[in-house]
C-alpha cells in the first residue's frame, strides 16, 4: 500500500473521495483498529521531532573556549610548572568562576521546539471500525476519521469532509485574527495556507459548528511540522555585543601573546635568565588580560535585565539586554502585538446619524457618543437600541470575567457586539430573561446572515444580523431614531458601509421586526422583505492605546518599525496609518506596502531593498516572515522581532532579538523570543531599548576604565625587562589589582543611572566598532600616564632606601588608586563627573570604600604580606601616590573639555 502523508500532495486540491481513496480509507467507518495500529508502526506518533540539545560536558567544554581563557590557562600551567603554585591557582581560580557563571547561563536551554511539540498533545475524536472513540492525539494516523466540535484543538492536518457552521481560529498560525469559515470546496493547488478552506491544520481551535476530516498528515508533515523545521533551522543570529567582544578578545589576545614574545625576545637579548624572563612575560600576560571582563559583562547584562523586569520586559538570554541597545529596526507582528487582538465595535451607524464607542477590548466599559461627543441616549434612538439588541441577541457568544481580565468564548466578532450593547447597559444574562430565544437560523457562508426569534411580553421578536448587501435583500424599511419606519435608503445604507470599509473596520448590518406574530411561519423563506434595518456596526481589532507613541518614540531615536501581519492589506494599511507607520497616503506610497504575493514575485536580489523600503507586510506566511527578517540582516540591520503566535517562531529565532507577547502570546512564540513582553504592550519595547542602551553605555565605561590598567601593567613588565631592572609588580599582585578592582570598582558602572538623551541620538551602527578612535585614544593616554607614574615611584621609593617590597607595594597601590580616581571620570564618556553629581551612584562610593578596606588589608596585614610580597608603607608615600591620581584625573578632564569643544568628533564616531 503507497499512500500520500504530505501536505505536498495537495490535498486541498482534491475532491474529497479522491483523498479518501487516496488514503484508503472510509468517509463514514474511518479506519479499522488493525490498519490503524499498523500505520502507526508505519508513520509513528503524531508528535513533531525532539529538540537536539548538547551533552553536559560540551555544554561544560564550552565555557572554555575563548581566546583569554585559552592564555590564562596556558599561564595557569606554565607557572605551576615553574611551582609558582600561589600564582598558578589564582589563575586556575579565576578561569574557574569565569566558566561557572557562563555555564549557569547557558543552562537555560532553548526550549522553542518542545514548546512546538507540546501543542499537539492532546485528546482526539476518531473513528475507527465505526465507532466514535477518544484517543490520544499521538495515536492518529493518516487516513483517520477525526470529529470537530466547537472548543476542540484540531489534531492532525485534516481534509474536510463534512462541516456545518465550522469556524476554526487559525490567528496562531496564519497571523490572521477573524476565525475562518470551513467548507468543503475543492481549490486550486496554488491556494495559500491561510485560505485554504476544506483544511483544518493542527494546533488551531475550532470556535464554532461541527465537522469531520481525514486525517492528510501527522507530526513533521503537518503545517506545524513545517514551522518546526523552520525554527530548527533557523540560524541563532550572533548578538551585536558578542559579535563585538569575540572581535576584541581575538584582537587582544593577538596583542598580548605578541607582546609577551617581544618581552621574551628582549630579555634573550640583554643574556638576563631565560626562566626569569620567561616567568616576566607570563606575569606580562597574565596583567594585561581583563580578568574580570568576563564575569563585568555578565553582571552587567543582569542588572539590566532586573531593571528591565521592573519595566515588565523579561529577558530570556542575556546577550539581549544589550542588544536592544543595536537594535535598528523592529519588525511588529500587528495582531496582538501593535492591536489588542480583541475585536472592538469602534462605531454605529443608523438611519439617523453615526454614533462613535469608546473603549477597547473585551472590557464592557465604555461609552456611545454622538457626532458632538454628548452621551447617544439610547432609550430615545429606537434604531440604536434595536441595533444593540440585535448584535447582543442573534449570538452564541459568552463574556466572561477571569481575575482582571475579560474574555470571550466564541466568536471575536459576536463577542464584540455582546461587549457593546454592555457598554449601553444590555447584558446577556437580563435579554435572555426578558427575551427568551425560540428558534435560531444559523449563520453559514452561503447564508451570511444569523436570524433569531425571540418571545416579547405581547408577540414575538424576530432579529438578525450578517454582511450588508445580505440584510439589505431581507429589509423593505429602514427605522428612523423614534422608531418610525422609513423608506428603505439601498444607497445611502451601502455608501456608509463603504464610508467604514475605508477605515479598515468590518462592517455587519443589524434588522428588526418587533411585531411578529407567534403564528407565522420563521425559516429562510419567510424572511426576505420582511425586516427593518436598523443599522450597521463597524469593528475592528483596534491598536494599542499607546501603539502610536511607542512607534513614534522609536522613528525619534532612529529605529525603523514595519508591520507585518497575515491579514490582508485593506486592514494592514488602516493599522499602519492609525499607530503612525503610513501617512495619510501610504497606500499609495509604491513599494511602501508589499503583500505575500509581492515578495514571492521579488529575486533573491532584489528582496533585501524592497523590504527595506517597505512599512507594511500583509498577508505574508511564517517562511516569508523568516525571509523579511533575513533580508534585512544582509541590510546590516539589528533587528528585533515580536510576535505572539505560532507563525511568528521561526523568525523569532532569526532575528536579532525576538520579542513575544506574554500574556496572549502562545507558549511556541515565548519559547523561541529573547525576551516576552508581561503586558503585552508595545510601547514596553521602548522602555526596553532605553535600558537596552544605558547597558551598552555602561558596559563601554567598563571597557575604557579597565584596559588602561591592564596595558599599563604589561608595558611596566615590558619596561623593566628592556630596562633590565627588577619587576616592579609581580604576577600574584597583578591578579590581585585586576580582580578585586574589577569587582570592588569596576562593576559599580554597571548601577549607573541612564544619561540624559539617550534616547534622542541614533542607533549605534552595526559595523561600529567596540571602542572608538577617541577612546582607545583615552585608554592609551591613561595607561600611558599609569606606565610613567608607576616607573617613577617604583624607582623613586627605591632611590630613597625603600626595599624592593615596600617599591612594588607602591606600585601597586598606586595602580589601585589610579583606577578609583579614573572610575569617577567614566561615569561619563563626554562629561564631567562632577556634572552628572558625585554622588548619584551610591554603588560607586560603596565600592571604593571596600577597595580601600582591601588595600589595607593587603599593605598592612602580616599573613597577606607573606602571600602577595608587599610590605607596609608611610603616610608620604600615600601622599605622592594620591597625587599622581589627581594629576591623572586633571589630564583626564582637560582631554574631554578638549573634545567637548569639538562635536563633530563625538565618541560614537568610529
Amino acid at each position: 500500500m503507497s499512500i500520500s502523508v504530505s501536505t505536498t500532495a495537495a490535498h486541498h486540491g482534491l475532491p474529497a473521495h479522491e483523498v479518501v481513496l487516496l488514503l484508503e480509507t472510509d468517509p463514514h467507518r474511518g479506519l479499522s483498529g488493525d490498519e490503524a495500529a499498523e500505520r502507526l508502526e508505519r508513520f509513528g506518533l503524531n508528535r513533531l521531532p525532539p529538540a537536539a540539545t548538547a551533552g553536559l560536558l560540551v555544554r561544560i567544554l564550552r565555557q572554555f573556549h575563548h581566546p583569554l581563557i585559552y592564555v590564562l590557562l596556558a599561564a595557569g600551567m606554565i607557572t605551576a610548572g615553574l611551582k609558582e603554585f600561589v600564582d598558578s591557582a589564582v589563575i586556575f581560580g579565576v578561569v574557574i568562576v569565569n566558566a561557572i557563571v557562563g555555564f549557569i547561563q547557558e543552562s537555560k536551554a532553548e526550549s522553542a521546539l518542545e514548546g512546538l511539540r507540546s501543542m499537539v498533545r492532546t485528546r482526539a475524536k476518531v473513528v475507527r471500525d465505526g465507532r466514535e472513540r477518544i484517543v490520544a492525539s499521538d495515536e492518529l494516523v493518516p487516513g483517520d476519521l477525526v470529529v470537530l466540535e466547537a472548543g476542540d484543538k484540531v489534531p492532525a492536518d485534516l481534509r474536510l469532509v463534512r462541516e456545518s457552521e465550522l469556524f476554526v481560529n487559525e490567528s496562531a498560525l496564519t497571523g490572521e485574527s477573524a476565525p475562518v469559515s470551513k467548507d468543503e470546496v475543492v481549490l486550486p493547488e496554488t491556494t495559500p495556507v491561510a485560505d485554504r478552506r476544506n483544511i483544518a491544520y493542527s494546533g488551531t481551535l475550532v470556535t464554532a459548528g461541527d465537522g469531520a476530516g481525514i486525517v492528510v498528515a501527522t507530526g513533521a508533515e503537518t503545517e506545524l511540522g513545517e514551522i518546526h523545521r523552520l525554527v530548527g533551522a533557523a540560524e541563532i543570529v550572533q548578538t551585536p555585543l558578542t559579535a563585538k567582544l569575540a572581535w576584541f578578545s581575538k584582537i587582544l589576545t593577538i596583542a598580548i601573546l605578541g607582546l609577551a614574545a617581544v618581552t621574551f625576545g628582549v630579555g634573550l637579548l640583554r643574556s638576563q635568565d631565560a626562566v626569569e624572563t620567561f616567568t616576566a612575560a607570563i606575569a606580562l600576560a597574565v596583567g594585561a588580560i581583563p580578568e574580570g571582563l568576563p564575569a563585568a559583562v555578565t553582571i552587567t547584562l543582569a542588572i539590566g535585565m532586573a531593571r528591565m523586569a521592573t519595566r515588565r520586559a523579561v529577558i530570556r538570554r542575556l546577550p539581549a539586554v544589550e542588544t536592544l541597545g543595536s537594535t535598528t529596526v523592529i519588525c511588529a507582528d500587528k495582531t496582538g502585538t501593535l492591536t489588542e487582538n480583541e475585536m472592538t465595535v469602534q462605531s454605529i451607524w443608523t438611519p439617523h446619524g453615526l454614533i462613535q464607542v469608546t473603549g477597547t477590548g473585551y472590557a464592557p466599559t465604555g461609552a456611545l457618543c454622538d457626532a458632538n461627543g454628548a452621551p447617544a441616549d439610547v432609550d430615545a434612538n429606537a434604531a440604536l437600541r434595536w441595533s444593540l439588541l440585535a448584535g447582543a441577541c442573534t449570538n452564541d457568544a459568552a463574556l466572561a470575567h477571569e481575575g482582571t481580565q475579560w474574555q470571550i468564548v466564541g466568536d471575536p466578532t459576536e463577542g464584540a457586539m455582546l461587549v457593546v450593547a454592555a457598554k449601553a447597559g444590555f447584558h446577556p444574562e437580563q435579554l435572555a430573561a426578558t427575551m427568551p430565544r425560540v428558534a435560531a437560523i444559523t449563520f453559514s457562508s452561503e447564508r451570511q446572515y444569523m436570524a433569531t426569534l425571540h418571545r416579547g411580553e405581547s408577540n414575538h421578536v424576530v432579529l438578525a444580523k450578517g454582511a450588508v448587501e445580505r440584510m439589505l435583500d431581507l429589509c423593505n424599511a429602514q427605522m428612523g431614531a423614534d422608531g418610525a419606519l422609513q423608506p428603505l435608503n439601498r444607497a445611502k445604507v451601502l455608501s456608509a458601509a463603504a464610508m467604514l470599509t475605508s477605515r479598515g473596520l468590518r462592517v455587519l448590518a443589524t434588522a428588526v421586526r418587533a411585531d411578529a406574530d407567534p403564528s407565522d411561519d420563521f425559516d429562510e423563506a419567510s424572511l426576505p422583505g420582511s425586516l427593518t434595518l436598523t443599522g450597521l456596526q463597524a469593528m475592528s481589532d483596534p491598536p494599542r492605546a499607546a501603539a502610536a507613541s511607542a512607534v513614534a518614540a522609536c522613528h525619534s531615536a532612529g529605529i525603523g518599525v514595519k508591520m507585518i501581519t497575515g491579514d490582508h492589506a485593506g486592514t494592514a494599511t488602516a493599522v499602519a496609518t492609525e499607530v503612525g507607520l503610513l501617512d495619510g497616503d501610504g497606500a499609495t506610497t509604491p513599494g511602501s506596502i508589499l503583500t505575500g504575493t509581492d515578495l514571492t514575485a521579488l529575486s533573491a536580489e532584489e528582496c533585501p531593498d524592497a523590504v527595506d523600503r517597505a512599512s507594511v507586510f500583509a498577508r505574508v506566511s511564517p517562511e516569508q516572515k523568516l525571509r523579511l527578517v533575513q533580508a534585512l540582516q544582509s541590510k546590516g540591520h539589528v533587528v528585533a522581532m515580536t510576535g505572539d503566535g505560532v507563525n511568528d517562531a521561526p523568525a523569532l529565532r532569526q532575528a536579532s532579538i525576538g520579542v513575544a507577547m506574554g500574556r496572549g502570546g502562545t507558549e511556541v512564540a515565548k519559547d523561541a523570543a529573547d525576551m516576552v513582553l508581561t503586558d503585552d504592550d508595545f510601547a514596553t519595547i521602548e522602555a526596553a531599548v532605553e535600558e537596552g542602551r544605558a547597558v551598552f553605555d555602561n558596559l563601554t565605561k567598563f571597557i575604557a576604565w579597565t584596559l588602561p590598567t591592564n596595558i599599563g601593567e604589561g608595558l611596566v613588565i615590558l619596561a623593566a625587562i628592556a630596562f633590565g631592572a627588577a619587576l616592579p609588580i609581580l604576577p600574584t599582585q597583578i591578579l590581585w589589582i585586576n580582580m578585586t578592582t574589577a569587582v570592588a570598582l569596576g562593576l559599580m558602572l554597571a548601577f549607573e543611572p541612564k544619561e540624559a538623551g539617550i534616547m534622542t541620538r541614533p542607533p549605534r551602527d552595526p559595523g561600529q566598532p567596540l571602542l572608538t578612535r577617541r577612546l582607545v585614544t583615552r585608554i592609551l593616554l591613561v595607561s600611558t600616564l599609569l606606565v610613567a607614574s608607576a616607573w617613577w615611584l617604583f624607582e623613586w621609593e627605591l632611590g630613597n632606601g625603600a626595599g624592593l617590597d615596600e617599591a612594588r607595594t607602591t606600585a601597586l597601590n598606586l595602580f589601585v588608586v589610579v583606577e578609583a580616581f579614573y572610575l569617577f571620570s567614566c561615569r561619563s564618556l563626554t562629561r564631567s563627573a562632577w556634572r552628572i553629581g558625585v554622588f548619584s551612584n551610591r554603588w560607586i562610593i560603596l565600592g571604593v570604600t571596600a577597595q580601600a578596606i582591601a588595600q589595607f588589608c593587603i599593605t598592612y596585614l602580616p599573613a597577606m604580606n607573606m602571600v602577595f610580597g608587599t610590605a607596609p608603607i608611610g603616610a608620604d608615600v600615600w601622599i605622592r601616590i594620591v597625587a599622581v591620581a589627581a594629576v591623572v584625573t586633571i589630564v583626564v578632564a582637560l582631554d574631554k573639555l578638549r573634545h567637548a569643544a569639538a562635536p563633530a568628533m563625538s565618541l560614537s564616531s568610529p
